[in-house]
């Protein structure tokens, strides 16, 4: 099996290329890993908000990182360019990475991972256990939910009163 497969996996990227995973830190801090990563060529150029190929419009702000989920005991993280592109439905926006969300400073594994987890256990033990701030936490829950109730029809299902029946409405 070849590295990059096994980082790939690791990482939790997908349609991901990885140029290099360097450990990061000295002694006086703590190691953290980083993989600097760029979008497949089929991935690159996307909006972030509807997905269709745009245009390039420039560089944006340089390189960003994004927190991933940890490897081992080690913290880790996505490091790339992020360009914007020129949508024409939504304008200038940053292009979309096949990792993250939307505006997201973690990965979409950790997100996930987190708002599963905040279902289950209070936020500041969430925080605590994946190393992130409550603040985040809530974050990263508000940002899902959002994704996943624009999935789902909340009335698929319902029926309506038949004809002549009347309906008891509880307050």
């Amino acid at each position: 099996m070849r590295a990059t497969r096994v980082w790939r996996r690791l990482l939790g990227v997908e349609q991901t290329v990885i140029e290099a995973v360097e450990l990061e830190g000295n002694g006086a801090e703590e190691e953290v890993l980083v993989a600097r990563v760029r979008p497949t060529r089929s991935r690159q150029r996307r909006c972030s908000r509807c997905g269709r190929r745009c245009r390039g419009y420039d560089g944006g702000d340089g390189r960003r990182c994004w927190r991933t989920l940890e490897v081992g005991t080690v913290k880790a993280f996505l490091e790339a360019d992020a360009p914007r592109v020129a949508c024409p439905e939504h304008g200038v926006v940053v292009a979309a990475v096949p990792w993250a969300r939307p505006g997201a400073r973690c990965t979409s594994g950790l997100e996930d991972t987190c708002a599963w987890l905040a279902a289950y256990a209070a936020g500041s033990v969430v925080a605590e256990l994946l190393r992130v701030t409550w603040r985040t936490v809530n974050g990263i829950v508000t940002r899902v939910v959002a994704e996943l109730a624009g999935r789902a029809d909340r009335l698929d299902g319902l029926r309506g009163a038949e004809e002549g029946e009347l309906v008891k409405l509880s307050v």
